[in-house]
This record gives structure tokens, C-alpha cells and sequence, in this order.
């Protein structure tokens, strides 16, 4: 029980000190990770055109699975 206490109060010392640099950062570079609405569109566009490239895909592959299992 020792040794778990003393990995908490290190785990929590360090994710302390990690959001505090994290902090002094956002104080020094307010503007950093700004995202444009525009990547945003287009980052929604890419990943629906992949979902839907990849559902197309699936339903040739089912609906023609028994004229592929030949080959």
C-alpha cells in the first residue's frame, strides 16, 4: 500500500508540473493551436469520403461474396 501512495503522489507532482508548463505556454503563445474552420471542412470532408469509399466497398463485397469465393 506504501509503494502504491508514493506512484500516486509522483503521478500527481508530475501531471501537476506538466500542466503548469502547459499553462506558462498558453500565457507566452496565446494563439498557439488555433485550427482554421476551413481545415476543419475539409478534415470532415476526407473522413466522410473515406467512410463512404469504404461502405461502398463493403456492400460490392457482400452483395457479390458468393460469385468471389471462387477466385
Amino acid at each position: 500500500m506504501k509503494y502504491l501512495a508514493v506512484r500516486s503522489y509522483r503521478a500527481v507532482r508530475l501531471l501537476t508540473e506538466r500542466l503548469e508548463e502547459g499553462l506558462a505556454e498558453l500565457n507566452r503563445r496565446p494563439d498557439r493551436g488555433d485550427i482554421s474552420i476551413t481545415t476543419v471542412i475539409i478534415w470532415v470532408a476526407v473522413v466522410g469520403g473515406a467512410v463512404l469509399i469504404a461502405g461502398t466497398i463493403a456492400i460490392v463485397i457482400n452483395k457479390y461474396n458468393t460469385s468471389l469465393s471462387g477466385i
